[in-house]
């Protein structure tokens, strides 16, 4: 009875705890110059230096140089390469977008300028009333 209380705790427990520390340690592995990454304190930064001897970052908070542990990032957001894909993509799909966003806008105009060419009509036979 007591083996198998064990043997449940180590699945329920134990293991899935050890499948998150190694992510982790892969995460912080990976990590690399331009990467955006948020420390425990909740600090947005880019990451500037990587001191793999004293396993510190240094990151850049809007031009300012902080330098942590490297423990103190608790997620990448954005690495590095993946940034310059993702600024890309979104540029295409933007002026895609506002050209249809251009003809959406065009037609509540159209209707506003047909209104108020309606409204002059209306009051006009208001007047002569």
């Amino acid at each position: 009875m007591i083996v198998v209380l064990f043997g449940l705790m180590y699945f329920l427990m134990i293991r899935p705890q050890r499948k998150q520390q190694q992510k982790r340690q892969e995460q912080l592995s990976k990590v690399k110059p331009g990467d955006q990454v948020v420390t425990i304190g909740r600090l947005h930064g880019v990451i500037d230096e990587i001191n793999e001897a004293d396993k510190t970052v240094t990151l850049d908070c809007d031009g300012i140089y902080l330098v942590f542990d490297l423990s103190a990032i608790a997620q990448v957001k954005q690495p590095a390469v993946a940034a310059s894909t993702a600024t890309n993509a979104p540029t295409t799909d933007t002026s895609q977008n506002q050209s249809d966003t251009k003809t959406d806008t065009e037609a509540p105009s159209d209707q506003a300028n047909q209104k108020s060419a309606e409204k002059p009509a209306d009051d006009s036979k208001a007047e002569d009333k």
